[in-house]
């Protein structure tokens, strides 16, 4: 074992902006998919076929897929189509799949916001009829009910679920390595072996960074785990 290759100025620098493209891509795919969860979670629960059908085909197609190929078909296939590449430079918003981080992102964006739609809407469907009975003998519309009662306590209730989600995310977006010219984590410790021939320590000290920072994700959502479903926690004697 060679530790002091890690530990130079250049390596830890290297690690250092992986580490800042790996929480960029996490932090920002997770914002815009909850954002996009929300909406299809409504959508999966509305009464419309034709909506609740075109939301369950995305979600079946993004869940029944592996994300690996989804960035594939992103980065290399639809960004590289010729009507899109011609575009690239003049017409918002094709500009942005010239983007090598902003094919990642979309293609994790769009995942996480399948999974997490689908873990909503079964927390909506599974709400406590006498909620929704309590809400409506005090008169509340249909969206007053989902917005003061129903949601509030759907997304108490997917906590749990959506905290294995985002560390399923946080190890997805190792395969952003995949993406050319785009230095995650995992591509900082690839760079590493291919210099210096170490891949115990390149990929060792990358799983170590991974640990810590799932030990941290995990710490807050215990917490709000605490905070927001302490009423489900069992009764001390």
């Amino acid at each position: 074992m060679n530790w002091e290759v890690i530990f130079q100025p250049d390596t830890l620098a290297l690690y250092g902006e992986g580490l800042v493209t790996t929480l960029k891509l996490l932090l920002s795919s997770l914002a815009i998919g909850a954002v996009l969860a929300l909406l299809g979670a409504l959508a999966l629960v509305s009464r419309s076929w034709l909506l609740r059908k075109t939301v369950g085909a995305f979600t079946y197609f993004m869940r029944g897929t592996p994300l690996l190929i989804q960035v594939y078909l992103i980065y290399y296939g639809f960004s590289q189509l010729e009507w899109v590449q011609a575009r690239w430079d003049a017409v918002w918003p094709w500009t942005y799949f010239k983007e090598p981080f902003f094919c990642a992102f979309l293609a994790f964006t769009l995942n996480t916001a399948a999974y997490t739609a689908e873990m909503l809407a079964g927390s909506i469907r599974e709400t406590y009829k006498g909620e929704v009975e309590a809400a409506r003998a005090m008169g509340m519309s249909r969206w007053q009910l989902m917005r003061r009662i129903v949601l509030p306590s759907a997304i108490r209730r997917t906590l749990p679920a959506y905290s294995n989600e985002v560390v399923m995310m946080l190890h997805s977006t190792s395969l952003a390595s995949t993406v050319p010219s785009l230095v995650d984590l995992t591509g900082a410790a690839s760079r590493v072996y291919s210099d210096y021939y170490l891949p115990f320590e390149a990929y060792i000290a990358a799983a170590a960074i991974y640990l810590s920072i799932t030990f941290i994700l995990i710490g807050i959502f215990r917490l709000a785990e605490r905070r927001f479903l302490g009423y489900l926690a069992p009764r001390k004697a």
